[in-house]
């Protein structure tokens, strides 16, 4: 009985040090890429701001599990993509998972009138609360997302300057 109990309070407490810890790391995690793109930006806007136009350089969006409902909808195997807003050259959308974890994803693409490169930046932004497996698992986020982000801007570099 003495053993049970040790053994209770020891992981009752080992829970508190974990999330206390979970605490000291950031609620919101960013991730972003950039790439310069020799092209105009209103045809480089015109790629990323229409869903059905992802299929040319977003890995994964010709799978058969990817549904595209509409210019501004999809469902990506399970994840739910909605642009919210297209504006000023920056598209920001929402990606709900199956487990219902949103994240807000910002696309820009900025171009100075003197250059013939534009800057097509893309981030991620994802809010946790304050679950210590969460805050531990957004680590991996950087490594995983950030690597994600590369390949598509470097595919959307590729089908923009072909054009």
């Amino acid at each position: 009985m003495r053993f049970i109990k040790l053994g209770l309070l020891s992981v009752f407490f080992l829970f508190i040090v974990v999330t206390a810890i979970g605490l000291l790391l950031p609620a919101n995690v960013v991730v972003s890429r950039a790439i310069d793109i020799v092209a105009p930006k209103d045809s480089i806007f015109s790629k990323v701001s229409d869903i059905r136009q992802w299929k040319e350089w977003v890995t994964g969006m010709n799978m058969p599990s990817v549904v595209i409902v509409s210019a501004t909808e999809a469902n990506l195997a399970g994840t739910k993509v909605q642009i919210v807003s297209t504006k000023n050259y920056t598209v920001l959308s929402t990606w709900v998972g199956k487990n219902g974890t949103t994240q807000e994803s910002i696309i820009r693409v900025l171009q100075d009138t003197s250059s013939p490169k534009a800057v097509a930046q893309w981030q991620f932004t994802e809010h946790l609360k304050w679950y210590p497996w969460q805050r531990f698992g957004s680590m991996m986020n950087e490594a995983v997302m950030g690597t994600q982000l590369e390949t598509n801007l470097a595919n959307l570099r590729k089908i923009c300057e072909q054009h």
